[in-house]
């Protein structure tokens, strides 16, 4: 079923109802070539999905009629924040992209002392984190989020330890790194849930640093160490900056998450039924 982001008015959820607006108007009646009665599942944002049924429109609105509402079936049960050192190009919107879609939940891009790419003036950082959010959104409704992760604007490297505050779980796969093994780390930190020993919110948040091309430099390493990041090996072989965050996130995504699960389908009610009907 289509599904669409929007950001519902009270006074219309109130009145069982939501009123579509925007660039969402035309795809929906020209390329989708929807029609009055037709179903759609509309998203806040924010994990809750409404099943609509349409029932106007217009050149540039459409109502529909709520059917069902409920939280979002799409979204994993842990909460990863992937801290990406900034990488060159346009390398950035690749992870952007392909992180939304495995899961993640927030984006950091950190600026560290081997990153290459610079911004001129706060003007410029705020250009490329709104078109960086626009990535993340358009990938959000591709693959069904029921969030739209965030993405920040530009950190410098302290500020991105501070940021990682409150994570259960802080990972560093670092390139020295010979002998911290990310399967046990993992093993271990899923046990210490299972026994209660990590607060059900903290354990379930997941910080994940990425350097960028070039890595940390050793200082950097020691800091993300003494911060409660765990130095860890990825193996044998090294990972370019936009694949390392991919690769560690889907593992703690298959281990920790939901990948791999069987799909929770919530019952969307039938097309005809109205709330307080």
């Amino acid at each position: 079923m289509a599904r669409f982001f929007t950001k519902p008015d009270p006074a219309d959820l109130q009145a069982g109802r939501i009123t579509i607006t925007g660039p969402d108007v035309n795809h929906i009646t020209n390329v989708l070539r929807a029609s009055k009665g037709d179903r759609l599942v509309l998203c806040d944002g924010a994990g809750t999905d409404y099943d609509v049924v349409i029932d106007e429109i217009s050149r540039d609105r459409i109502v529909a009629v709520i059917s069902n509402t409920g939280p979002s079936m799409t979204e994993p049960p842990v909460a990863i924040t992937l801290f990406q050192g900034i990488p060159k190009a346009d390398k950035m919107e690749y992870v952007i992209q392909k992180c939304v879609e495995i899961g993640v939940t927030r984006i950091v891009p950190v600026i560290t002392s081997r990153s290459v790419v610079k911004f001129g003036s706060a003007r410029d950082a705020e250009a490329k984190t709104a078109r960086w959010n626009r990535i993340a959104l358009e990938a959000a409704k591709q693959c069904d989020r029921g969030i739209v992760p965030e993405v920040a604007g530009p950190v410098k490297f302290d500020e991105a330890l501070r940021l990682a505050e409150g994570h259960g779980l802080k990972l560093f796969p670092y390139e020295e790194e010979k002998e911290g093994s990310f399967t046990k780390v993992l093993q271990d930190h899923r046990a210490a849930m299972a026994g209660g020993e990590h607060g059900r919110t903290a354990g379930q948040k997941v910080a994940i640093l990425i350097g960028p091309e070039g890595g940390f430099d050793p200082d950097e390493a020691e800091k993300a160490a003494a911060s409660g990041f765990i130095p860890v090996t990825l193996g044998p072989r090294i990972l370019r900056t936009e694949t390392a965050g991919l690769v560690v996130a889907s593992i703690v995504m298959y281990e920790l998450g939901d990948m791999g699960d069987p799909v929770k389908i919530r019952n969307s009610g039938s097309a005809d039924k109205q709330p307080g009907k």
